[in-house]
């Protein structure tokens, strides 16, 4: 008998919708994006070593990966977990566009749909990374899910209709050449490998390796045994993933701003929301004993 499947807030089930029927193929823009962007960064750490150059990449990591991805993309544009003015919050989405992962609307198509999968009774192993290290890694990296029946997303028309975002969306890869020639007249073509191709290999290499032990291994305290995948804790990695590491406390309150939720669970994203809120740049801040309903509409007013 086909097991019944659950909607969530952006995604619903059209009629013969499947969790797990589909197939992952290569997707060549994918591909050779991450491949010329990790070659580029091997070509500047062997031809172009430099300090200055590291110590500029590191910056900018900490800017795109905590500000722009786990503060902006993730807490706020995906689960509202908090509210800027406008000005902030595209401030933070180009920092996140630069990450190099996608803009504004893909993320939230990547987000919504594997998030709809895994809280479904069973769903594909690519949404589940349980087909082992070295695979998971070829498909996350170079590959795609296509679901042969996949369900019905909606994203908001706040988001799906924003002329900021659209164009974001549109030209986010190109999203670096700005920053390239920032970096070329800072340090020439060494700056410029560090500073794009490592850095954006660094970041999509990190994030999968986050989110795959994330869902396979770790401490869950916790536990959802109903649906095809639970979120892991993993406290060692919380200070350089920003707190995404811990993702059990993440999928038990999806909505709160924070998720290092004791003392100990080190959350550097929260720690900058906190400083937003305290200087008056981030109001009606959720915390894991927050309502955790997601009005769709409301939280945008």
């Amino acid at each position: 008998m086909a097991q019944e499947l659950t909607a969530t807030d952006r995604v619903t089930p059209r009629q013969d919708c499947s969790a797990t029927q589909g197939r992952v193929v290569w997707a060549p823009a994918k591909s050779l994006w991450f491949s010329a962007m990790a070659l580029g960064g091997v070509v500047g750490v062997v031809v172009f070593p430099s300090w200055g150059a590291a110590g500029v990449t590191l910056v900018l990591m900490l800017l795109t990966l905590c500000l722009g991805h786990s503060v902006g993309m993730h807490r706020l544009l995906i689960h509202r977990s908090f509210r800027t003015p406008r000005w902030l919050e595209y401030v933070l989405m180009y920092l996140g566009t630069l990450v190099g992962m996608a803009g504004p609307i893909g993320m939230f198509q990547i987000h919504e749909i594997r998030d709809w999968q895994q809280q479904q009774p069973d769903c594909h192993s690519f949404a589940k990374h349980d087909v082992g290290f070295w695979r998971d890694a070829m498909w996350q990296m170079h590959c795609e899910q296509r679901l042969d029946h996949p369900p019905a997303l909606h994203i908001e028309d706040r988001v799906a209709q924003d002329p900021f975002y659209r164009w974001l969306e549109a030209t986010w890869r190109w999203q670096q050449l700005p920053l390239a020639a920032l970096l070329f007249a800072m340090g020439g073509v060494g700056f410029v490998l560090w500073g794009i191709g490592l850095r954006v290999a660094v970041s999509l290499a990190g994030h999968w390796v986050t989110v795959h032990f994330a869902h396979t291994r770790g401490e869950r305290p916790f536990v959802q045994d109903d649906i095809a995948v639970d979120g892991r804790n993993l406290p060692a990695l919380g200070f350089v993933t920003f707190g995404e590491a811990f993702h059990n406390n993440h999928h038990a309150f999806p909505r709160s701003a924070r998720m290092g939720h004791h003392a100990g669970q080190i959350d550097p994203g929260w720690w900058v929301i906190r400083t937003l809120g305290a200087v008056g740049l981030a109001w009606d801040i959720r915390t894991p004993h927050s309502n955790d309903t997601l009005d769709l509409e409301g939280a945008y007013s």
